[in-house]
C-alpha cells in the first residue's frame, strides 16, 4: 500500500479554488480525500460563506473519509499540545496523522515543522 495523506483545511480550500500549482493539483487529484473531523467543522462552519462555495465544500466533505475525534487521537492531541504548544485544531490534525501514519498536506508548514515523526507535504513547494 502506498503513502496515505490527510488534507489540512487550507489545502482543501486551495484545491477547490484551483489555486494550487501543478504538483499540488496532481497529488490532490490522485489521492483518496481524507480529512480530520476538525477540518470538516472548519470547512462547513465558514461564517457568511457564499452559498456556491459552501455547496462545493459540502460535496467535497461528503466524498471524504472523515476521521473522528476518538480516544487515541484525543490522547495524542493532549500530548502534542503539552509538548509543542499547538493550537487545538492543529494538534488534532497532527495527532490524526501520527495515529494513522499519514503525511499531512498543508501550506501551513511552520506550525507543524517541529513535530517529531510528522511528515508534511506543502503543495506549493515542488
Amino acid at each position: 500500500m502506498g503513502q496515505e495523506y490527510l488534507i489540512d483545511t487550507n489545502a482543501v480550500i486551495d484545491y477547490l479554488g484551483d489555486n494550487l500549482p501543478e504538483k499540488g493539483l496532481t497529488l490532490m487529484d490522485t489521492i483518496s480525500p481524507q480529512i480530520s473531523v476538525i477540518s470538516r467543522v472548519e470547512l462547513l462552519g465558514w461564517y457568511h460563506a457564499p452559498s456556491d462555495e459552501l455547496q462545493k465544500l459540502d460535496i467535497f466533505v461528503k466524498e471524504d473519509c472523515i476521521f473522528p475525534f476518538e480516544e487515541p487521537i484525543i490522547l495524542k492531541t493532549i500530548e502534542l499540545r503539552q509538548k509543542y504548544k499547538l493550537k487545538t485544531p492543529d494538534a488534532i490534525i497532527a495527532a490524526t496523522c501520527l495515529v494513522y501514519n499519514f503525511t499531512l498536506i498543508t501550506r501551513n508548514t511552520k506550525d507543524f515543522k517541529n513535530i517529531q515523526g510528522l511528515e508534511v507535504f506543502n503543495p506549493y513547494e515542488g
